[in-house]
């Protein structure tokens, strides 16, 4: 056996063993475990072993021992646990970490695959590539004198992080000019924002998006909600937020909810229960909050919507959350591994058990077959503050349920063609663009006319039925080449029926909140009230 397979199977071992150790540990505590499972885990070991002997000795092709563990046997004993404990080999490892950290190394750019090649999404502001001049829709053709010809977006992506302080060489093929052209930037921190936008959507009204929540996302929502200073209202956006740290979503909900308030509890079979509240608090600003969620609003996200809802701190608009309760503790293993196991339970104020039910359910249904109109369907029944009914058991339930538009036909073919982004790569090398750009009758010619040259099929009654989406949706994207990702994020913000939507709910949003209040000051002291 090769020394590769003798270490991949030696760590597997030992996790296993660390598991029946664990077992055994639980069967001394409880009587309802047998007696046998010490030999049980041993002859599993000894099976698991000769299994994996045969494989590396008659398997058809050479095996490889990193994949074989790493990504079959342990995924597979963990995943019948439950669909969120994981294994991290040292590459998955490290990009956790880094996600975590809020922060990278590298030239700051998000690139990705077009027509075989792997180009420029968008620079971040004020990163090396920024400053260097690199736009949206440079192609990437060699790092380092290495081409690219034959990488894959990740391959490339890895070669333009490194440590800070050392050169990259770039060349990139422009529309435009005719030779190729070479960048040498100087990496640096790279931050990872999880808010990505966060301005007044109108006079007083604040809004933010948060994409995820790692350790610098409590830090900056208390920037942003500096920066806005006395709002009138806010939209917190929780859409396809994924969570992150439990840590930092209690930071979040921190700064809306009253000191004391109670945020989430959780606790498992070998955990006590642990209780996390708001040691901070609002400050007494309570002005009208919407939140917006979705099916792909998950973990810590459902945490501070959970907590929001179950204090009648404001309305929760979208959709029915996707129902992520379980507490993974990440334990680093031996060669730059980690293991997530699930140890414990997400409840929130009220009581609510968080986590869908995924007992009989293939991953695949558990994350893409969900049934998001079965609410309150065989789920616990809890209460607010405010006495509103919520359920239990299969997410954050929406007080207003807001679906996402739809896109048709037309828009979908628009956008698998990259229409708008590589129009507005071709307009913004021709013209001078200000923040009083519009798309007037003329440059909706001139679309048309690429549309034309793109041999991208459409019909009047296409460019008539989408006239508003197409002229707001050229605008985000000659934003995005002219100012960077955070204008061209607030043109598509401004025009988000779901956003519209929320900003019209939040007078409902004041009205639930002053009424939670009434009930509350009744039930603390109904004579008061009576009188």
């Amino acid at each position: 056996m090769a020394g590769s397979s003798r270490r991949s199977l030696l760590l597997v071992v030992l996790i296993l063993v660390t598991c029946g150790c664990l077992g055994m540990l639980f069967a001394q505590r409880s009587p309802m475990v047998p007696p046998s499972a010490d030999t049980d885990v041993k002859d599993s070991l000894k099976q698991f072993t000769q299994v994996y002997q045969v494989v590396e000795d008659n398997y058809a092709e050479p095996v490889n021992a990193d994949k074989a563990i790493y990504n079959g046997a342990i995924p597979g004993m963990l995943h019948a646990l439950d669909p969120h404990s994981n294994f991290f080999d040292p590459k998955s490892y490290s990009l956790l970490r880094e996600e975590q950290r809020g922060k990278y190394y590298g030239v700051g750019m998000t690139v990705g695959p077009r027509n075989n090649k792997v180009i420029v999404i968008f620079p971040f502001v004020g990163t090396p590539a920024y400053k260097a001049g690199i736009h949206p829709g440079d192609v990437i053709i060699a790092v380092d004198g290495k081409a690219t010809d034959n990488m894959s977006t990740a391959d490339v992506a890895d070669l333009l992080k490194g440590p800070k302080g050392t050169t990259v060489h770039i060349t990139i093929l422009r529309e435009a000019v005719e030779k190729p052209m070479e960048f040498s930037l100087v990496r640096d921190e790279i931050p990872r924002n999880s808010v990505d936008l966060a301005f007044l959507i109108k006079p007083g009204v604040g809004y933010i998006h948060i994409t995820g929540f790692q350790e610098t996302t409590e830090h900056e929502v208390a920037d942003a909600l500096d920066k806005f200073g006395d709002v009138k209202g806010l939209v917190l956006d929780l859409r396809q937020n994924p969570g992150g740290l439990l840590s930092e979503g209690v930071g979040v909900a921190d700064k809306f909810l009253k000191k004391g308030q109670l945020i989430v509890s959780h606790h498992g079979r070998s955990s006590p229960e642990k209780r996390y509240t708001a040691t901070h608090g609002n400050g007494g600003r309570e002005y009208p909050m919407v939140v917006l969620v979705n099916k792909g609003t998950a973990s810590a996200a459902e945490i501070v919507a959970g907590a929001i809802q179950d204090h009648d701190r404001g309305l929760i608009v979208g959709e029915t959350t996707f129902g992520k309760g379980l507490v993974q503790t990440v334990y680093p293993r031996a060669e730059n591994t980690g293991l997530a196991l699930t140890t414990a339970r997400y409840y929130t104020p009220s009581g609510r058990l968080i986590q869908r039910d995924y007992s009989n359910v293939s991953l695949y249904d558990y994350y893409y077959n969900r049934d998001p109109d079965a609410n309150g369907v065989n789920k616990e029944v809890k209460l607010t503050d405010g006495g509103r009914t919520v359920y239990g058991g299969g997410g954050i339930t929406p007080d207003e349920v807001v679906a996402p538009v739809k896109s048709n036909h037309f828009q979908d073919t628009l956008l698998q063609h990259y229409a708008f982004f590589n129009f507005a790569k071709r307009y913004v090398v021709k013209n001078n663009v200000s923040k009083n750009f519009t798309v007037e009758d003329a440059l909706m010619q001139e679309f048309r006319k690429f549309l034309d040259e793109e041999k991208i099929a459409y019909t009047e009654q296409d460019l008539s039925e989408n006239n508003e989406w197409i002229r707001y949706s050229i605008k985000s994207e000659v934003f995005v080449d002219q100012f960077g990702q955070d204008e061209g994020l607030k043109i598509r913000a401004e025009n988000d029926p779901q956003i519209i939507k929320a900003l019209e709910l939040l007078p409902k949003a004041r009205a639930l909140a002053d009424h939670a209040k009434e009930v509350i000051a009744q039930h603390n002291n109904p004579r008061a009230i009576s009188q």
